[in-house]
């Protein structure tokens, strides 16, 4: 196995740093063998199978060509959930992560029923019901492509969420809408002026769909889930969104307009403001 982790770090040392490709390695051979970097250690003289090695070989050459890892592997890792992951979904950040534990650190009792509004791989919704385990957890997508993707993550989890089709831009016309406790959201927030800032492996292969919003109307997706929100919350109902950290304040002041009573943002690891969470007051 020594020879293959020499082979990864030299066909990508150019392209990636060590810590970029020591993570390569732990997720590749998780997946191969479910190993952990510790295994590596103790099992460095194991050798590989032909069909392994092969593999490998693969999974380097994509690697090469920016595709992310976890498209390759087709999976990936979310608040201890392993989840399925495709074109057709966003790959699950660090930070979605941390909005998820904001929101089970925050409430002070389960709440009885749930929302999550864009699923995409289902990774909020998946981590919120396994917290919540007694909370009825529903989760809508405009992309049918992301709902199989989502419902097949919840069948492996073993977690029981309602997933559905529908448009929050045109929420009015879906009639099965009922009133809920807690709302969530991972809105599309990334202008198109963004696009030259950001990475290949993102603006090559994520789904634009879910990434992008319009240069000339960048908070929409705030204003109709803020205005949905206003609706179906209940009384002291609570709306988390993740956000573009140069939006915040604008956010804020949308879920104000909304009728909010209380709203606070809320820093990720980074120092970046990138979640924000609104009380909904009804009067």
């Amino acid at each position: 196995m020594q020879a293959t982790l020499q082979y990864i770090r030299k066909e990508l040392q150019e392209l990636y740093s060590p810590g970029e490709i020591n993570e390569f390695i732990k997720l590749i051979f998780f997946s191969l063998r479910e190993y952990s970097f510790t295994d590596l250690i103790l099992k460095r003289d194991e050798k590989l199978t032909p069909a392994e090695s092969e593999r490998v070989c693969e999974i380097v050459t994509r690697i090469k060509t920016s595709e992310p890892i976890q498209y390759i592997l087709g999976q990936s890792e979310f608040s201890g959930l392993l989840l399925k992951v495709n074109p057709a979904v966003l790959i699950p950040r660090p930070e979605t992560e941390e909005l998820v534990q904001w929101i089970i650190s925050s409430q002070k009792t389960v709440p009885s029923r749930v929302l999550d509004i864009g699923t995409g791989s289902g990774c909020i919704a998946l981590g919120l019901k396994k917290a919540f385990a007694g909370s009825s957890v529903s989760a809508c997508d405009i992309s049918e492509e992301a709902l199989v993707v989502a419902r097949e993550n919840a069948f492996i989890n073993q977690l029981d969420i309602k997933f559905f089709s529908a448009d929050i831009l045109n929420w009015e016309n879906y009639s099965g809408w009922g009133e809920t406790e807690l709302i969530v959201s991972n809105p599309p927030y990334v202008t198109i002026r963004d696009k030259s800032c950001m990475k290949k492996n993102v603006t090559d292969f994520e789904p634009h769909q879910a990434l992008f919003a319009p240069d000339n109307d960048p908070l929409k997706f705030y204003r109709q889930i803020a205005r949905f929100s206003s609706k179906w919350l209940t009384e002291n109902g609570v709306l988390y969104f993740e956000i573009n950290e140069q939006y915040g304040h604008q956010v804020v002041e949308i879920l104000y307009s909304a009728g909010f009573a209380t709203v606070e943002i809320r820093k990720d690891m980074q120092g970046k403001e990138r979640m924000i969470k609104g009380i909904r007051n009804r009067e």
